[in-house]
């Protein structure tokens, strides 16, 4: 168990370093698309630097109840 928590966690980490590298976080996300755009970079981790370049370009939120 402790070796698959290692796992996850070093991909996480690895997909941290590829937000910074990109320079999302530079620059604050605008919208909810910029927040799931880093959001996937940072789960799709090592896949990262093997070519995946996830971004979300549409984003629709639900509206609240009035």
């Amino acid at each position: 168990m402790r070796f698959v928590t290692l796992i996850v966690l070093v991909w996480l980490v690895v997909g941290g370093i590829a937000v910074f590298q990109r320079g999302y976080v530079s620059s604050a996300p605008e919208n909810c698309a910029g927040v799931g755009t880093i959001a996937l970079t940072v789960v799709a981790g090592p896949l990262n630097y093997a070519g995946v370049n996830p971004k979300v370009t549409d984003c629709n939120l639900p509206q609240p109840s009035q």
